[in-house]
Order: structure tokens, then sequence, then C-alpha cells
């Protein structure tokens, strides 16, 4: 059991580690964050049932929970099951730091986005989850997070393509 555990953690790290890339401040935070949503992962591995959720999407569902935590500790408001919840101030002002990855502009972009859609947008590029699993971990309809990613594309194209300085 604990050579699969390790496949998971080699097969999923960085998606997890990805998904908390796009969603806070520091390189720290989400090093931090990762390695909570693997110490829970292991504690709970006896439990995970394949049948009800692929791997990648189980991962994630613990690392948004992680997250919510995390933003309560800052000071935020209890969220219920969503981010949405959570002050748009806590959530969706907080650009990444350089060293985590994200280009710099791309990072004021995402800042840009209310804090659903950097939601759905860091689980589809920073998590790698199909439109399904987004779905399935958000508890939205498959056609709800197709929309809120093309609309969220969309915006950070328009912004990625101001002129500087504009």
């Amino acid at each position: 059991m604990t050579g699969d555990f390790a496949d998971a953690y080699d097969e999923q790290v960085w998606n997890v580690f990805g998904f908390f890339a796009y969603r806070v401040a520091s390189r720290s935070d989400a090093e931090d964050l990762t390695q909570q949503t693997f110490e829970r992962a292991l504690r709970a591995w006896s439990r995970y049932d394949p049948e009800r959720a692929p791997l990648g999407v189980w991962l994630i569902s613990i690392a948004r929970n992680l997250l919510v935590d995390h933003y309560r500790r800052n000071g935020a408001a209890p969220p219920r099951q969503s981010l949405d919840a959570v002050p748009e101030e806590q959530l969706g002002s907080e650009m990444p730091a350089a060293n985590l990855g994200i280009d710099p502009d791309l990072a004021q972009a995402l800042a840009t986005l209310s804090p659903r859609d950097r939601e759905v947008v860091a689980l589809r590029f920073g998590a790698d989850l199909s439109g399904p699993e987004i779905a399935a971990a958000t508890e939205l309809s498959l056609a709800n997070v197709q929309q809120i990613l093309s609309r969220s594309l969309r915006k950070l194209r328009a912004e990625l393509e101001q002129p500087a300085g504009s």
C-alpha cells in the first residue's frame, strides 16, 4: 500500500503544487500546502476509493479544503463549501510570487479574475484536471465549467494583450 501511495505522490505532486501556485502568493505557502495535502492523503489512503473519484480529483478536494483553512487562518470569514464565500480581497488580489514559476504578467492578469473563475483556471492549468474532473471537484456542471474557462481565458487574453502601462 505504501508503494501505491509513493506512486500517487510521484504522479500528482506537481499538479497539487500547481493548483496552489495559482492560488497563493508565496512559494513557501504553496510548498507547505502541498505537503499538508499529501500528509492528509496518506492518513486517509486506506479510505481512498478510485470508484468514487479519480486520484487527482480526490487529492484536489483535499487541497481545496486546506486552501479554505489557509484563508481562514489569515483572517478571511469562514467559507461554506466554496471559495466564493471567502472575501474577494482575501482571494482575488493575492498575486503569486515570481518564484512560483508563473509569469508576473500572468499573475497580474489572474488577480483580475473572480475567486471562482481563478479557482477553475487553477484547477485546469495548475492542477491539470480535465473539465469533467473540475466539475466533479467543484460540484459545478460541465457546461458551467466550460463557460467559466472560456470567459476567463478571454479575459486573461485581453489583460495580457493590453499595452504596458495602460
